[in-house]
């Protein structure tokens, strides 16, 4: 059970660089996407289900949130990400987890990036605001240097659902920059094409990526987890699959709320 709301966050998000695989050069429009993919009223509902000898049962739930703020006089959209475990699991391992993210609308690039954690009762807080014109990230342990184009966990999740993939052909690396716990990682989403997935929720038409994983307490580390996003323009998350260190993990999206696009990946609901 532990930390199982960070994998619907870090599902697009945490990955590796490996330079002995050729990467597509970023095109400079990434600096600077403009976001098609959601509103700032949008809410979506994910379930997370976790297996041990091969027996899926509903451990807890996921949601993000989108809002309109204004920060650092910029207009922002303000992306929240909440996880926690079943109440019948909370004698076992407590989780009750919140992401922040304040993005630029203009850029797409993050100006604030929060992390509040509850986890079996190890607590974690981190606050980080972007200086994108120093090209600096400061939290509570300093002032680090980033690239230009630098991501946080949750905003590179929303960045993600903005690339056109039309662009991209199978086994393409989609590189960009992230910055979590106080460095800097570069990253890629390796494209794999499209294909039909069923989910909990229904039968989608869907956009098949992969991310090179880090291995750390969760994850076993390499290119083991997949992901697969609705293949319309709104490119929500409606599966992700990753081995665990013990057992193994499946996320499913199970409710919207306030889509951008319709839903026209949806080939058949099950409800």
């Amino acid at each position: 059970m532990k930390r199982l709301k960070h994998i619907v966050v870090l599902g697009l998000a945490i990955l590796l660089f490996n330079a002995s695989v050729k990467l597509h050069q970023p095109p400079e429009e990434f600096c600077g996407v403009s976001n098609t993919a959601f509103n700032a009223d949008e809410i979506v509902n994910f379930t997370v289900y976790y297996a041990v000898a091969g027996i899926y049962v509903n451990a807890g739930n996921a949601t993000f949130t989108s809002s309109l703020e204004i920060m650092n006089n910029r207009p922002s959209y303000h992306i929240i990400g909440e996880g926690k475990s079943n109440s019948s699991y909370d004698w076992i391992y407590k989780v009750r987890d919140r992401y922040e993210t304040f993005i630029d609308t203009a850029t797409m690039q993050p100006l604030k990036f929060i992390r509040s954690v509850n986890e079996g009762g190890y607590k974690k807080y981190q606050n980080v605001t972007f200086n994108k014109t120093a090209n600096t990230a400061v939290s509570g342990e300093g002032v680090f240097k980033v690239p230009q184009c630098v991501q946080d966990v949750v905003s590179a999740m929303y960045y993600a659902r903005n690339i056109d993939f039309s662009k991209y052909q199978q086994d393409d690396k989609i590189p960009f920059s992230m910055f979590l716990d106080d460095e800097v990682y570069s990253m890629y989403i390796r494209y794999l094409g499209k294909e039909t997935i069923k989910t909990k929720y229904g039968k989608f038409k869907a956009i098949k990526i992969k991310p090179l994983l880090v291995k750390g307490t969760i994850f076993e580390g390499g290119e083991k987890m997949t992901v697969w996003i609705s293949d319309d323009d709104n490119h929500i998350p409606v599966r992700v699959e990753s081995p665990l260190v013990v057992g193994s993990v499946k996320i499913d999206m199970m409710g919207y709320t306030n889509l951008r696009h319709p839903l026209t990946s949806l080939i058949k609901a099950r409800r």
